[in-house]
């Protein structure tokens, strides 16, 4: 039985993919600061496992900390190898995510993006845990309008948020580049993660602003905000409106196990993967399917183009497809359903 630990575990993504390791039989060490997310995620993990019937598969811990304070972070590496347990590999989700954020506090994200990241290699490093699935993102491409991207596009990111993160791979590669490391590294590169599990009890519920669109349409539907903007009319698309690509969390989240699985059964290296549909989606289509599946209406206006937007922005998803074990398996219809029904159930009273 292998122990993954997983910063930032109790986020919208390291919540799902908690539950996908949890159901290959995988231990996991969940290590979040709860700066951005919440406790009782973790009981609503244990529940899913249970309605699943997976929670004999594999155990769940929990340490509640900030991942930038090494001692302590090298003490949950010692008590587990004093138990004569060991860390075999790590999911890294912990970190600030908000493109609008980061424009308006860049040097918050660099000092806190870069500096847990750090910290986790330090300690990983001191107990030759040198398995990693990085939670990066798309934002570290410069788009092409109209044309998907592949992992050897050119990087050039326009906000913080996606300079930290080609940062990190870059701080990563160097680890690679000496021989006698023997890192396994995956850069799983995020393009638009949405939905919610299919048991409606966890899904996208930031503890702070909303900036996604999935969490600000549902606070237009809890009647906590009037309307939905969509940020420009005027891209050179199809509709006028941005497109992205759209993938279920629970497709991502298996992603990250596949992910896993390919760095353990490999040789030592660092590889790059877009984790996307490989299907682009502007934000109007989006709004007009979510009230068609639904039912209901989401009323919306046009504002003006937000910084960091880019036009398009859909994944080539063929090495992803290629290596490893993983497809997307989840429709645009499923992720508005499934996003309904959390809504519903979250507020039920």
């Amino acid at each position: 039985m292998k122990t993954i630990l997983a910063t930032g575990g109790l986020g919208f993504i390291g919540s799902h993919t908690c539950i996908s390791l949890i159901n290959k039989g995988y231990d996991v060490l969940i290590v979040d600061s709860l700066v951005n997310s919440k406790l009782n995620v973790l009981s609503k993990i244990k529940d899913i496992c249970s309605i699943l019937k997976i929670h004999n598969k594999g155990k769940i811990f929990f340490e509640k900390g900030d991942i930038r304070d090494r001692n302590w972070l090298f003490q949950i590496f010692e008590d587990f190898k004093k138990e004569g347990r060991s860390i075999d590999a790590v999911i890294h989700f912990a970190g600030l995510k908000s493109v609008e954020e980061s424009i308006l506090s860049p040097l918050r994200y660099w000092d806190e993006n870069l500096n847990i990241t750090l910290s986790l290699l330090s300690v990983m490093d001191q107990f030759d845990c040198k398995t990693l699935v990085f939670s990066s993102s798309a934002t570290i491409y410069k788009t092409k309008l109209n044309k998907k991207i592949d992992e050897d596009s050119f990087t050039e990111p326009i906000n913080a948020y996606g300079n930290t993160k080609l940062a990190i791979e870059k701080i990563l590669l160097d680890l690679s580049r000496n021989r006698q490391s023997y890192w396994r590294i995956a850069n799983l590169r995020y393009f638009n993660p949405v939905g919610a599990h299919s048991t409606s009890l966890i899904g996208e519920d930031p503890k702070n602003k909303a900036n996604n669109i999935f969490p600000i349409m549902i606070k237009v539907l809890e009647k906590k905000l009037d309307k939905l903007s969509i940020f420009g009319k005027d891209w050179p698309t199809l509709d006028g409106t941005c497109v992205r690509d759209y993938i279920h969390v629970m497709d991502l989240a298996d992603s990250h196990v596949a992910a896993l699985r390919f760095l353990i059964s490999n040789d030592p290296q660092v590889i790059n993967l877009n984790i996307g549909t490989g299907e682009g989606t502007s934000v109007l289509e989006l709004v007009n399917k979510f009230n068609k599946v639904n039912n209901c209406k989401i009323p919306f206006e046009f504002s003006d183009r937000r910084n960091g937007d880019s036009p398009f922005v859909v994944a080539d998803n063929s090495l992803s497809l290629k290596l490893l074990d993983w497809k997307p398996n989840m429709s645009l219809e499923d992720i508005c359903k499934d996003t309904w029904n959390w809504f519903i159930k979250k507020n039920k009273n």
